[in-house]
């Protein structure tokens, strides 16, 4: 009767193991994306004839809506927003004939969100002596070649962390330090030209979309 009873009981056991479904699999996380993201630029330097690559100038600000904005996209924990950060140099032939053209630079920039709280800072410092130390020649001016006089020199590669809840980053210029053979000076009046930015690019795990606000309810006429 007892062996009777326990192999009613394993067989029982069985066939609950049997027909219990296993455990539903989560969906794998959406795989991350790197984009060149929409970015709005106030002053544009220019493309450069041998990189082809957009630079844009990053100006002394202290509201972040005057800066240069880069949409995020909605996204899945942080996202990674990467940059090269350059300084800008004013060419001068003549200076370079003359040994005299040495300068070195240290700008600083912030990365703020749009309620003006800063998420990191980045800095960029060269020295400049010869035309080799500019990345690339602007055209749209009045130069030889109809390059511009002003261009990027020195390069610094950027990595910032753009936390979930922020659908969109501002570039602040902070101040500018130059040293040259005559001197120093420093400089964060707004206005001026700190920096310049180039292949800006984001890496991010795509989020469901902002869900659309609830239309107004409307009264039904008589």
């Amino acid at each position: 009767m007892r062996r009777a009873i326990a192999i009613a009981l394993l067989l029982t056991a069985s066939a609950s193991a049997q027909t219990r479904r296993p455990p539903a699999r989560k969906p794998p996380p959406p795989a991350p994306k790197t984009i060149t993201p929409d970015m709005t630029c106030p002053t544009p330097l220019g493309v450069g004839l041998k990189t082809k690559l957009a630079f844009c100038e990053v100006m002394a600000e202290r509201d972040p809506a005057g800066g240069v904005l880069i949409t995020v996209p909605p996204h899945k924990g942080p996202a990674t927003l990467t940059f090269d950060l350059h300084n800008l140099h004013t060419y001068s032939e003549e200076q370079v004939r003359a040994h005299r053209a040495f300068t070195r630079y240290t700008a600083t920039i912030g990365v703020m969100t749009m309620d003006n709280t800063l998420l990191s800072r980045a800095v960029v410092q060269n020295e400049f002596r010869t035309a080799t130390d500019l990345i690339d020649r602007v055209g749209g001016g009045a130069g030889p070649g109809g390059v511009k006089a002003v261009a990027p020199t020195g390069s610094e590669a950027v990595s910032i962390e753009i936390p979930e809840a922020e659908e969109k980053v501002s570039l602040l210029g902070e101040k500018l330090t130059v040293d040259r053979i005559d001197g120093s000076a420093t400089y964060s009046q707004a206005g001026r030209p700190i920096a310049v930015v180039s292949n800006v690019m984001l890496e991010y795990r795509p989020g469901p979309p902002p869900k659309p606000a609830p239309k107004p309810k409307t009264g039904r006429g008589r």
